[in-house]
């Protein structure tokens, strides 16, 4: 590993003054003592650095070559490589000789540095997965303080339309998709408005429970497939549409002047390509048409 900010070497008596015995004061500093011909030294390192650079500045890291540092190897009577010395407050308040498991090399640093800041959780992630487990108001919460500091935020205004769609709101939620601007947002707008387009159709159409009775008695009933289909996309069933669809397409692909195939590549915009519905009834379109 490269040095860091947070790692770096150590050349000269004055220089340790400064960036151990001083810095200790503020940050706990790691002292590597090492040497080129020493295997388990370099061996150690690298899980040193590992260590360090995972306190995310809560801890330094400074290398010590003994065959080059003889005066500071002389100040504090390194016998044996790798030692490994903590300091803290100017003073070496832990350590150890030899090669240690990480396990061992944290219990030995845990009393005295502080774990880093957990990373704030990434606000549209979590509305993200809210809306994915249908908690509408809670999306619409935190896509709202997300909208608040950046009003232009096409990610954030993109999923809040969809939010405003599951409540019925489609007028208002239309007005939101219209606000997106560019390109970089092309396929999530395509899926938002396709859901838009769903929950439209669905409202003028038959109830589900009416399409079915028609299918009980003409299974080949390509209308009321079709709109079954709609009806469930409307309320985000979305594997038996897709199954229902891609049927009538290898029944009848002329349908409504291919209407299925249209429907099945509007499916795919709103749940995307990473969904593995997606994956499974592309290939499954692809293998119908050729």
């Amino acid at each position: 590993m490269s040095d860091t900010p947070y790692i770096f070497d150590i050349n000269g008596a004055v220089q340790f003054e400064q960036l151990v015995v001083e810095k200790s004061f503020t940050q706990p500093v790691l002292v590597d003592f090492w040497a080129e011909w020493c295997a388990p030294c370099k061996a150690l390192m690298p899980l040193l650095e590992q260590i360090t650079e995972g306190y995310q500045g809560e801890l330094l890291l400074a290398k010590v070559n003994c065959d080059i540092e003889q005066e500071i190897v002389a100040r504090f009577g390194i016998r044996s490589l790798p030692t490994v010395v903590l300091f803290k407050d100017g003073q070496p308040v832990d350590g150890f000789q030899g090669a240690q498991p990480e396990s061992a090399i944290r219990a030995m640093l845990q009393p005295h540095v502080a774990e880093p800041a957990a990373p704030e959780a990434d606000l549209f992630e979590v509305a993200q997965q809210a809306f994915a487990d249908g908690r509408i108001g809670e999306a619409e919460t935190l896509l709202k303080q997300l909208l608040g500091e950046d009003n232009e935020n096409g990610a954030a205004l993109i999923l809040y339309a969809r939010c405003m769609a599951e409540r019925g709101e489609l007028g208002e939620a239309q007005q939101v998709l219209d606000a997106v601007k560019g390109d970089e947002h092309k396929q999530a707008l395509a899926g938002a408005r396709a859901q838009l387009t769903f929950l439209r159709e669905a409202a003028d159409l038959p109830d589900a429970a009416t399409l079915k009775s028609r299918l009980a008695q003409n299974a080949e009933d390509d209308e009321a497939a079709y709109q079954l289909a709609i009806q469930q996309l409307a309320r985000q069933q979305y594997e038996p549409a897709l199954d229902a669809l891609l049927k009538l397409f290898v029944r009848n692909r002329n349908y409504a002047d291919g209407l299925p195939h249209k429907t099945l590549l509007q499916v795919f915009d709103l749940l995307g390509n990473d969904h593995p519905l997606v994956t499974t009834y592309r290939r499954r379109v692809y293998q119908a048409l050729y």
